[in-house]
């Protein structure tokens, strides 16, 4: 069973930045998927960023903007958040997956992660 507890989030102006941590722990770290998804009021969540060992994706509305990595021996993924939009406001999930391939989060919605964070809420003003 693997516990994923995010941190980071806060209320930030347009045009700023913010990083978020997601640390793991009760499983092999290095032997999962991780990924980043995000759900703003009244919408279904979305996939953002997913990261192998080195291959990384992105929705096209962060790409450019925002950069996925992970430290695997601080059983950490990471999301640096740059020129953020106040079209970025959502609660951030991060997300670990054992057997789907990174690539295919973004088809597979909410059935691409096998273990979720609590989230945490990213609030972009204008």
């Amino acid at each position: 069973q693997v516990q994923l507890v995010e941190s980071g989030g806060g209320l930030v102006q347009a045009g700023g930045s913010l990083r978020l941590s997601c640390a793991a722990s009760g499983g092999t770290f290095s032997g999962y998927n991780m990924g980043w998804f995000r759900q703003a009021p009244g919408k279904e969540r979305e996939f953002v960023a997913t990261i192998a060992w080195s291959s990384t994706y992105y929705a096209d509305s962060v790409k450019g903007r925002f950069t996925i990595s992970r430290d695997n021996a601080k059983n950490t993924v990471y999301l640096q958040m740059n020129s953020l939009k106040p079209e970025d406001t959502a609660v951030y999930y991060c997300a670990a997956a054992y057997r789907q391939a990174p690539s295919t989060a973004q088809a597979l919605g909410i059935k691409w992660s096998d273990y979720w964070g609590q989230g945490t809420q990213v609030t972009v003003s204008s």
